[in-house]
């Protein structure tokens, strides 16, 4: 019996579902770090460019509910949502800032975007499954503040050039019910 010759995406095929290797975690972390200080310093076009073009960006209700309906506490897709977009919409919302029209926007917002808990795992040859936490301070004027927490699950596709591309974002924030004014910040 002879051995077949495996290639790097037969063996990273086969590590599917698992955790990558220190060596890419720490890029997967860099990336995500520096998306959080692309948002942070109102880079929003550059931001832009780190999503692949077909993008899902999504945000669901959550709910209240009891331990055994716990699976129905999350919308799905089709269902209302916080964000239910794609790139060609996102650009959209950042031209529209430039515009001076995005009156929750002007003046705009400062933010900080706390990014943790980054487990990244093989989704298949050449995609990961990226699992995030974030903490989001934003403060507009001199007494509108706002506080996000949640959790943001996404597929990352490795690029040829090296780098990475967010294909799918799903954000879940922990409380069901934002006391935010308006929603206008990117998480």
């Amino acid at each position: 019996m002879t051995e077949q010759a495996t290639t790097p995406a037969d063996e990273q095929f086969e590590l599917h579902g698992q955790l990558v290797d220190s060596d890419m975690a720490y890029k997967v972390q860099q990336f995500y770090f520096t998306e959080a200080e692309l948002l942070d310093d109102g880079r929003f076009a550059d931001w832009l460019e780190i999503f692949e073009e077909d993008l899902f960006y999504f945000a669901p209700l959550r709910t209240n509910r009891l331990r055994r309906q716990a699976a129905l506490s999350i919308g799905r897709e089709g269902e209302a949502a916080y964000f239910d977009e794609t790139k060609e919409s996102l650009a959209w919302r950042i031209r529209r800032y430039d515009s001076g029209m995005a009156w929750a926007e002007d003046p705009p917002s400062r933010t900080r975007h706390l990014i943790s808990n980054i487990t990244a795992r093989w989704q298949g040859p050449t995609e990961l499954r990226v699992r995030s936490a974030f903490l989001v301070y934003r403060n507009r004027l001199q007494t509108e503040t706002d506080l996000y927490s949640g959790g943001r699950t996404d597929i990352v596709r490795l690029r040829e050039d090296g780098g990475f591309g967010i294909a799918r974002r799903e954000i879940l924030f922990d409380i069901n019910v934002l006391q935010a004014k308006n929603l206008s910040t990117f998480f």
